[in-house]
Parts: C-alpha cells; sequence; structure tokens
C-alpha cells in the first residue's frame, strides 16, 4: 500500500472517528473507504473492527473520567464485561458462520433503533420510564456487542438508543457510554481477528491513527451541540445507513 493511501486512510479514519462519536454511524465512512483502498469485504469488516478500537480509546481518554465518576465507575465496569463476553461471541460467530448469517436482519435492525431514537421521548413516556432499568440494560449491552463484534456498522446508533431509553443519561453522556462500550466490543473482537482473521495491518494502523485523532474530537464537539437536534440528526442518518445497508448487502 502506497504512502499517500496510507495518508488517506488516516484522513477517513479521524472523519469516521468523528462521525462515530457524534452519530453512531463511523462505520458507513471506515468501511466503504476501506473497501476503496482494495481490500475485500471480509477483509475490510475485520480490519475496520480493528481500526475502531482506537476511536472508542481516544474520547475515552479525552472524556472517560466523566463516566467514572461516583459509581459510575462500578456500573461501568460491569457493562464493559457484559460487553466483552458479547464481542467474543461476535468474533466467534463471524469466523465460523456463513457470512450473510445476519446481513438479512441488519438493515431492520438499525432501522428499528433509529426509529426509536427518534421517538424516544414518546416511547419514555408510553413506558413510563422516568429511570434506569438496569437487567434490562445488561441484556440490551450484551445482545448489542454481539452485534457489534459481528459487523458492526450501525451498533452505535443501536446502542444509543438503548441508552436513552433503558437508562436516565443524558445524550452526552449517553453517547460517551455507547463509544465506550462499543469500544470494548470491537477490542475482544479485534484481538480474534488479528488472530485469526485476514486483517491488513497497514490499513488497520493508518486508520487507527485517524480514528484516534477523530475519537479524541468527538466530546468536545457533542458538548457544544444542542441535545434534541442531534438526537433527531442521528436518528435521520441511523435511517440512511438502513437504506444504504439494504441496498450494498
Amino acid at each position: 500500500m502506497t504512502a499517500l493511501a496510507l495518508l488517506g486512510l488516516v484522513a477517513a479514519g479521524f472523519t469516521a472517528g468523528v462521525v462515530g462519536y457524534v452519530t453512531g454511524l463511523a462505520s458507513i465512512v471506515s468501511y466503504p473507504a476501506l473497501l476503496a483502498f482494495g481490500l475485500s469485504p471480509l477483509s475490510a469488516n475485520v480490519t475496520n473492527t480493528v481500526a475502531l478500537v482506537a476511536s472508542g480509546v481516544g474520547s475515552f481518554a479525552k472524556s472517560g473520567r466523566d463516566l467514572t465518576a461516583g459509581d459510575g465507575g462500578r456500573s461501568l465496569a460491569t457493562s464493559s464485561l457484559v460487553a466483552l463476553a458479547g464481542g467474543a461471541v461476535g468474533a466467534a460467530l463471524l469466523l465460523t458462520a456463513p457470512d450473510d448469517t445476519f446481513s438479512a436482519i441488519v438493515p431492520y435492525l438499525v432501522a428499528l433503533a433509529a426509529i426509536a431514537l427518534l421517538v424516544q421521548p414518546y416511547l419514555r413516556r408510553l413506558l413510563d420510564r422516568g429511570g434506569d432499568s438496569p437487567r434490562w440494560w445488561i441484556v440490551a449491552v450484551f445482545v448489542v456487542s454481539i452485534y457489534g463484534g459481528y459487523f458492526g456498522a450501525g451498533a452505535g446508533v443501536i446502542f444509543l438508543a438503548l441508552a436513552m431509553l433503558l437508562t436516565s443519561l443524558p445524550l452526552w453522556h449517553s453517547v460517551l457510554l455507547k463509544s465506550a462500550l462499543l469500544g470494548v466490543a470491537n477490542a475482544v473482537a479485534a484481538v480474534a481477528f488479528l488472530i485469526f482473521g485476514p486483517v491488513d495491518p497497514a490499513a488497520a494502523a493508518a486508520m487507527g491513527i485517524g480514528c484516534f485523532l477523530g475519537g479524541w474530537t468527538g466530546p468536545p464537539i457533542v458538548a457544544r451541540l444542542p441535545a434534541e437536534p442531534l438526537r433527531i440528526a442521528i436518528g435521520v442518518c441511523g435511517l440512511g445507513l438502513a437504506v444504504w445497508l439494504g441496498v450494498s448487502g
């Protein structure tokens, strides 16, 4: 891979890191970029997972103290262990199951999450949930982490929608939590892919550098954006991603 191509992947990684942190849609930038630079679909998928770990590291390095303050550290540790287990299951599925096992339902999952995010205030009132639902949250983290370890495009939107529905966290805090847990799920999957999968090391390293810088940049951006327009924008973009996944799949 040429030096120019590697610089292009750094730039794509930075864009994916920012977009991924703000909206949860990193893979809509990073995955096509890897395909454009000549990687096969499977290699692009596993290389993408490895590179996106750096985005979660960057955002947590920038604002992780906001998640660990008070009792948040204990809650984050529990959720992270569950995400770790889910990511491992997802990675095992990708490496052992047929490639199209989940492809048929992925667009519908992403669309459902996007719609849930768009109507989140109404769903909260309908469900009469003014506080946390820790048991359902743990189940949700495990299931979404399986998907995140398997493919991951749109997993951030699903995580964010569930955080907004099942916890009482504000949007900016939910975005940070989404990024941290998705990073954990990606990390355990990345280890498996590095050992057993067709990862392109040069592409993963170049995109990872960009993803780290993008993840570092994301938290200050979200902190300055109005919550309601941001929630709606993420939901609309999530629907667009669902359509893209359906067409490209």
